[in-house]
């Protein structure tokens, strides 16, 4: 029986992966990809020839996973990736990982990049308990009840957020709590790589004047005791 691969692919520096991952692309039967342009610069990168690629993401994964099941079941290996970081986080792969297990499969995670670990161990702010949400509500109502859930549980929390909806998120957080410890991520590992940390209140005023470019990561921690307006 073939087993499912997870290989994690850079979050935007094509030199951050392993040689395992490498490895592991140029012997898999099938590659599927969030978008198989974008995976096939990455495999001419390193002079890979796949044998097989094939798409998977938010648009056809209900339909694919029947398909890729068939693959595995067929002994071809499968190498599932997303544009960037690490596949099944966040993402439609969760589906096929579910399914894989399901149908007898064994499932290899191969480690590398991570947009949310990267962010969280660079911001400055507790690491020793976090969550991890995804992407928030996009109404502020039900984004307001999130955090105020997430903040009363003291950890550190993490989520990816689409830079249109960054002020937004921003000036909910600092009406829920002005002086939550904030540090937004932005285009990690690439060339405008950039980390501005503050509070919430400090940083909404920012943001509400200037949208950021490119991948957001936002880091959310709890008020210093004393500290919560």
């Amino acid at each position: 029986m073939g087993k499912l691969y997870l290989v994690a692919t850079p979050i935007g520096n094509l030199e951050d992966v392993s040689a395992r991952a490498l490895r592991v692309l140029q012997e898999a039967h099938m590659v599927a990809c969030e978008d198989t342009r974008h995976t096939q610069l990455l495999l001419r990168r390193h002079e890979i020839r796949a044998k097989h690629l094939t798409s998977y993401n938010d648009f056809n994964h209900r339909k694919k996973v029947a398909e890729l099941i068939g693959q595995l079941d067929r002994g071809w290996d499968v190498a599932l990736v997303s544009d960037a970081g690490t596949p099944a986080l966040s993402d439609p792969g969760e589906a096929l990982v579910a399914a894989a297990i399901a149908a007898g499969h064994e499932v290899v995670p191969i480690p590398g990049p991570a947009a949310a670990i990267a962010a969280l161990v660079a911001s400055g702010l507790p690491t020793r308990e976090f969550t991890f949400v995804g992407f928030l509500p996009k109404k502020s109502g039900a984004r307001r009840k999130l955090l105020r859930r997430l903040l009363d549980e003291g950890r550190t929390a993490v989520l990816y957020e689409s830079p249109y909806r960054v002020g937004d998120l921003l000036a909910d957080l600092a009406a829920v709590e002005p002086g939550a410890r904030v540090a937004v991520a932005r285009e990690m590992t690439k060339v405008h790589e950039e980390m501005v940390r503050g509070t919430a209140t400090d940083l909404a005023s920012r943001y509400a004047a200037a949208r950021p470019k490119g991948e957001v990561t936002v880091v959310i921690a709890p008020a210093r005791e004393g500290e919560t307006s």
